[in-house]
C-alpha cells in the first residue's frame, strides 16, 4: 500500500506541476486538480492534509534536486569560477525543463497561499546566494579571481538567475532563462 501511496502521492505532485506550467493560469483550487487526475477531493487530502502541503511538496523537489545537482558540481569541480558557473547555468536549466517549477522559483504560484511558503522559497534563494558566495571564496582562495565583495558578487548573480526566471514565467514561458546564457555569463564572470 505504501508504495501505491507514494505514487499517488507523486501523481498529485506532477500534475500540479504540470496545471502551473499554463501560463496565465487561474488559481490552481483542489477541486481542479482533483478534476485533472480524475479523483475526488477527499482522495486528495488523505495524501496531503492541505494544498499548502502539497505545495512545501514541490518545494521539497526543487530543493532536493537543485542542492543535489550543486554537491555533485562541488564535488567534481576543481575551480570555484568554474563551480559559479555550472550553478548558475544548472538554475536557468532547471527553469527552462520546469516551467511550473519556476513559478513556484519566483513565488508567483504562491501568491494566494500559505505565506510560509513563500518564506521557504526566500530561504531556498538565500541558500543559493550563499552557495555562490561560498564558490566565490574558494575561487579568491585559489587565486582565480582577485579581491572582491564575494557577498555583493553572489547578491548579483542570484538577482541574475531570479530576474531570469522572472522573465521566463511572465513572458508565459516564450522568453527561455537560457537565452544569451553564453554572452551574458561573459560579462558576470568579470569578477
Amino acid at each position: 500500500m505504501s508504495a501505491r501511496t507514494g505514487d499517488r502521492k507523486l501523481q498529485i505532485l506532477q500534475t500540479l506541476a504540470q496545471m502551473l506550467e499554463r501560463p496565465n493560469a487561474e488559481k490552481i483550487t483542489t477541486a481542479s486538480l482533483a478534476s485533472k487526475i480524475g479523483v475526488s477531493e477527499a482522495a486528495l487530502y488523505r495524501h496531503f492534509a492541505s494544498k499548502a502541503q502539497m505545495y512545501e511538496g514541490l518545494i521539497d523537489f526543487i530543493e532536493q534536486t537543485l542542492f543535489g545537482f550543486i554537491n555533485k558540481i562541488s564535488s567534481e569541480e576543481t575551480g570555484g569560477v568554474k563551480q559559479v558557473e555550472a550553478i548558475l547555468s544548472l538554475l536557468l536549466g532547471f527553469a527552462s525543463k520546469n516551467p511550473g517549477m519556476t513559478r513556484v522559483l519566483i513565488g508567483e504560484a504562491l501568491v494566494h497561499e500559505n505565506e510560509r511558503l513563500q518564506g521557504r522559497i526566500n530561504q531556498l534563494q538565500d541558500r543559493l546566494e550563499a552557495t555562490l558566495k561560498q564558490c566565490l571564496r574558494f575561487a579568491r582562495s585559489q587565486g582565480e579571481i582577485g579581491e572582491i565583495d564575494e557577498a555583493m558578487e553572489a547578491n548579483l548573480l542570484i538577482c541574475y538567475v531570479i530576474g531570469r526566471w522572472q522573465q521566463y514565467a511572465k513572458s508565459g514561458f516564450r522568453r527561455d532563462p537560457m537565452e544569451y546564457w553564453t554572452a551574458q555569463w561573459g560579462k558576470l564572470s568579470r569578477f
